[in-house]
């Protein structure tokens, strides 16, 4: 009998912040502002995995109009994290980009390498 693994969940202990934060990558990696991402990752030299410089650079407000208008700073609230609500975010979005489909990922394979 096989018994497949399962992560024991950690509950979010900053659900408002963090929610917010998670809110603003879905959007990002969502189709529609996914290629404008990903293009602004290049313009700055940010590979995909970056997801601290991802923040410094300020990547996640200048494309994630709601975001922007709420006038707050994806570093700020991530930073606003506890360390454990922290690890959960940087878990979310490095799965959430390697979702991302294949051709997507061929067309910015430059991003993707860890050369």
């Amino acid at each position: 009998m096989d018994a497949l693994f399962d992560q024991a969940g950690i509950k979010i202990q900053n659900e408002q912040d963090y929610t917010t934060l998670k809110s603003a990558v879905e959007r990002l990696l969502a189709s529609a502002q996914l290629e404008k991402f990903l293009k602004k990752l290049d313009s700055k030299s940010i590979r995909i995995r970056e997801w601290e410089k991802v923040l410094d650079k300020g990547v996640v407000e200048d494309l994630d109009e709601n975001l922007k208008q709420s006038g707050k700073k994806a570093k700020q609230l991530y930073e606003a994290l506890p360390v454990t609500d922290q690890g959960q975010m940087r878990e979310f979005y490095l799965t959430r980009i390697e979702e991302v489909d294949s051709a997507t990922r061929q067309k910015f394979h430059k991003l993707y390498s860890y050369y």
